[in-house]
């Protein structure tokens, strides 16, 4: 299995650094480079095309908002994940909006935070509890409207919503993880959504949480 190629943004050097060796002896994950703000980070992105960017939110001449908005430009098969100390509504809703493939905080320990390197890796969104918590503060729920999806289909919508991988998902419902990827293939195609992130907008958007 080939290692999950991964940069790690952060202008504190001493976390930076921190983080990157924590990660880098976590198996399946290899440490390309770090950077110190998300200038730095979009150009080393572009020379080293890793496949995950760890990005901190706040940061000097470009924040990690900015920086994910260039970075889903130039290098769209990148998956990038906002780790940081911050679980501001306004962050959490501006990086989802902006395709961020997951929200953390920085005291989730290495094996967790790998884990979720390598599920965003995988296409699944990781969202910390908190984060979760304040985008559905954020975002007013309107009407669900003519949604088109069956009772299962709402709630697998509203677990993937709420973070969980497919096998959480599975194992709630008494599902078969391959049902539940069908499940959420065909909740995306009724929909017209992208992604789980798009999902996540969508079930509270729609007041479905």
């Amino acid at each position: 299995m080939t290692d999950v190629r991964v940069l790690v943004v952060d202008d504190q050097r001493l976390i930076r650094e921190s983080i990157a060796s924590l990660l880098d002896i976590q198996d399946g994950i290899a440490v390309v480079g770090t950077a110190g703000d998300g200038r730095e980070a979009v150009d080393l992105a572009v020379a080293l095309t890793p496949d995950v960017v760890l990005m901190d939110v706040r940061m000097p001449v470009l924040d990690g908002i900015e920086a994910l908005g260039e970075l889903r430009t130039r290098l769209p098969s990148c998956r990038v994940v906002m780790l940081t100390t911050f679980d501001d509504e306004d962050y959490v809703v501006r990086a989802l909006r902006g395709g961020a493939s997951g929200y953390l905080l920085k005291d989730r320990p290495a094996r967790e935070l790998a884990a979720a390197v390598r599920l965003a890796h995988d296409g699944i969104a990781q969202f910390d509890p908190a984060a979760t918590s304040r985008l559905a503060n954020a975002v007013r729920p309107r009407a669900v409207g003519d949604h088109s999806l069956t009772e299962r289909e709402i709630e697998v919508l509203r677990l993937v919503a709420a973070g969980s991988t497919n096998r959480e998902i599975g194992r709630r419902l008494h599902l078969a993880e391959g049902t539940v990827k069908n499940h959420i293939s065909r909740v995306l195609g009724r929909l017209g959504l992208r992604d789980r992130t798009q999902a996540a907008l969508y079930a509270r958007d729609h007041g479905l949480l």
